[in-house]
């Protein structure tokens, strides 16, 4: 199928920023901006055969300027950073606070902020397009040059394919993901209280009052952020769990079991029958029900409301630099680092 390329805006300092439209041969549809490799459309059909927008997100460019994650690859460490500083070789990184104490999703000046070349585009049957920035050594504080490719590929089988690769020159830590808010029922203003959520994670990190991990792993099984089975987000959202209550709902890791390309979990929505399955290849998933919004408007203008959006993060656990205990590694030079993450699609009656 064909990639169509329209203008989405301009930055303030006047760079042009472009809107490609992707099209795989089922009709599901992709609109991605090299501004922070931005998912902003994702047309998927229901069991109707209808197509439906999946993600909350803006209709101009100028409202994901700033401190705005919405539809975008997050780096150059996602989730957060304990006390906004790591060792590694024996050295101290500072790193931006713009979290209180700590870290979040790669500091003020992330990649959400960076305007990325196009690198390749693909079109066909499985359209994809390719994005390429090459981070500067101590950016937002973190060592070495890290050249980085983001491909985003539509399938065949209507599944929306993430591929991070990057090389860098200085041993460095890299935790990539994409932060798209979902909306399985294509409706921005309906609550995901009725999207059920399973997710193949028996343990989550132990949290501190400013959601840094203690260090500790622990079962799931008897807490409300037991998913293994299967449940409606709705069902403990609201719950007195002192992590749940002071986030207004979830903003809790996951941790999943095994290596390679694996399932995750999936989310399905009865009133569209839409289900979305995920697949990664890195050890945990963050899952966030959009609990807090600040004057945030929906791409029809309207008002984004809490718990409108989930999202999904596939990552390293959070503050895995300061947690040697952790799943991780670190990226070393000149050894290409890549991951895959994969969001699949398709319906129940």
């Amino acid at each position: 199928m064909m990639i169509e390329k329209t203008i989405f805006g301009k930055l303030p300092d006047g760079r042009k920023v472009n809107l490609y439209t992707l099209t795989n041969k089922n009709g599901m549809m992709l609109e991605v901006t090299p501004y922070g490799c931005r998912i902003i459309r994702l047309l998927v059909p229901d069991r109707n055969e209808i197509l439906g927008d999946m993600l909350l997100g803006h209709k101009t460019l100028e409202e994901y300027l700033g401190v705005n994650f919405q539809g975008s690859f997050i780096g150059r460490y996602a989730n957060r950073i304990g006390g906004a500083e790591f060792t590694l070789g024996g050295k101290t990184y500072t790193l931006d606070k713009n979290d209180g104490n700590n870290s979040l999703h790669g500091g003020t000046g992330g990649y959400h902020q960076v305007l990325f070349a196009v690198e390749e585009t693909t079109d066909g049957d499985e359209p994809s397009i390719t994005f390429s920035y090459l981070s500067p050594d101590m950016e937002e504080g973190y060592p070495g040059a890290l050249d980085m490719k983001v491909k985003y590929t539509l399938t065949a089988g209507n599944t929306l394919k993430l591929e991070y690769t990057a090389v860098s020159d200085k041993e460095t830590v890299f935790n990539p993901t994409n932060h798209a808010f979902f909306n399985l029922s294509g409706d921005y203003q309906k609550d995901i209280l009725s999207t059920v959520l399973t997710l193949n994670a028996g343990k989550t990190t132990l949290i501190s009052d400013d959601l840094i991990p203690t260090s500790e792993i622990a079962d799931v099984a008897g807490t409300v952020l037991d998913f293994t089975k299967g449940k409606k987000l709705g069902d403990d959202m609201f719950s007195e769990e002192k992590t749940v209550a002071m986030n207004g709902g979830f903003d809790h890791n996951f941790c999943v079991e095994g290596e390679g390309l694996r399932k995750f979990g999936e989310a399905y929505e009865p009133y569209s029958g839409r289900v979305m399955e995920v697949y990664s290849d890195l050890p945990a998933i963050q899952l966030y029900t959009f609990n807090q919004t600040a004057g945030l408007y929906n791409k029809d203008g309207s008002e984004m409301k809490p718990h409108t959006a989930f999202c999904l993060e596939t990552q390293y656990y959070p503050d895995s630099p300061n947690k040697p205990e952790f799943p991780f590694a670190t990226v070393k030079p000149g050894v290409p680092f890549k991951t895959t993450t994969e969001y699949r699609f398709s319906t129940k009656k």
